[in-house]
């Protein structure tokens, strides 16, 4: 690659983790998601209002101009990370990044752009685009819902992630984007793998909605946002992969075996240390991916694409052993090893499988297909 990346988080992005970590260990420990998910509630309106409006992580995107923080990519990355160590039962990527991404893309002098950017910067409403949550960046965008007439939608979108505990459903249409309320579509939720992280099928029958962008901003809006997400969602699962690797490091040191911590044993030293290298450079691919998404590079793609590609298997991996290495109590549902390991799968699925994106770092490079 010709550029050059700044892969160590500055003072600023190291305040802004210790505020979002010290929220998550106060507010979400694995007990009370584990308690959440049982009842099947698994938003937590509370701890997103904190983070929202007391922290300010959903306005990290949005112009100051627009009521944001004026932020960059590189301290969403940094919340994205700590959200994905505490696997937050919180709609940050959908509406903190993707919806915003969606937003931001369209025409700015759109008093409706502008009036839905501000109320998704502070807080005040969750906005989610009704897209499949495995909707690729480099992927033929699905279908477009139709307009009957008048504004009037119909058709329908499945696995929308978080549509459940939105405000506003972001719907691109054959005439072009549309804002549409929650109350005039019909939602089914599916069972999802990571039960932290929602489903549904949304279904819209003649639903009244507003239009924000014609069809080919619209289209070109959508599709800058999954470019960002994806390249995002990396630094997701590079917390989920460091969690799992501290607590099981953790839990060797102290479990003991013949009398004996078992971390002493030379097979498992040699596999967290296979483990740590993994992560290292997680981290490492995760930061580029974030810092080409904030300076504009014209690598971002191919960045997001090898980071992709990259980290969605080390965080499978690193939930696959600590669940293994814990043992017993890593195959219960009171330990919170569990919903590492669907998060970093339903990860793996979300936005662009590890193979979509080895294909577009092929085509990126230039390199023959297998």
């Amino acid at each position: 690659m010709s550029a050059s990346f700044d892969l160590l988080y500055s003072e600023t992005e190291e305040e802004l983790r210790s505020a979002v970590r010290a929220l998550l260990t106060d507010r979400c420990p694995p007990a009370a998601i584990l308690a959440r998910v049982e009842g099947g509630r698994a938003h937590d309106p509370e701890l997103w209002q904190t983070l929202a409006a007391g922290i300010g992580a959903t306005g990290l995107l949005v112009p100051e101009k627009l009521g944001g923080q004026g932020a960059s990519h590189r301290e969403a990355a940094v919340v994205l990370e700590e959200l994905g160590r505490a696997v937050a039962p919180v709609p940050y990527l959908t509406s903190g990044v993707l919806a915003t991404e969606v937003l931001l893309g369209c025409d700015p002098a759109c008093a409706e752009v502008t009036t839905l950017l501000r109320e998704v910067a502070a807080g005040r409403q969750v906005c989610v685009p009704a897209v499949p949550l495995t909707l690729a960046p480099g992927a033929p965008l699905p279908a477009p819902v139709r307009d009957t007439g008048g504004g009037l939608l119909s058709g329908s979108v499945g696995f929308v992630a978080d549509a459940v505990v939105a405000d506003v459903l972001l719907v691109l249409a054959d005439t072009g984007l549309y804002a549409v309320p929650v109350a005039e579509v019909s939602l089914t939720p599916l069972v999802p793998l990571d039960l932290t992280r929602p489903l549904a099928d949304v279904r819209l029958d003649g639903a009244a909605g507003t239009r924000l962008a014609d069809p080919a901003t619209a289209r070109a809006a959508v599709a800058g946002a999954l470019l960002a997400g994806a390249g995002l969602l990396a630094s997701e699962q590079v917390g989920i992969a460091e969690w799992c690797l501290t607590e099981t490091v953790a839990h060797v040191r102290t479990r003991h075996q013949f009398n004996r911590p078992i971390g002493s044993f030379q097979a498992l030293k040699h596999r967290l240390a296979r483990l740590w290298l993994d992560v290292a450079s997680a981290r490492a691919a995760a930061r580029a991916a974030a810092d080409a998404l904030a300076t504009g590079t014209a690598d971002a793609p191919l960045t997001i694409a090898v980071a992709q590609a990259y980290c969605s298997g080390v965080a499978v991996r690193a939930a696959e052993e600590c669940v293994q290495l814990h043992g017993g109590i890593g195959m219960t549902w009171e330990h919170p090893a569990h919903l590492y390991l669907k998060r970093a799968k339903a990860d793996s699925a979300a936005l662009g499988s590890a193979g979509h994106h080895r294909g577009l770092v092929a085509d990126f490079a230039e390199l023959p297909a297998p």
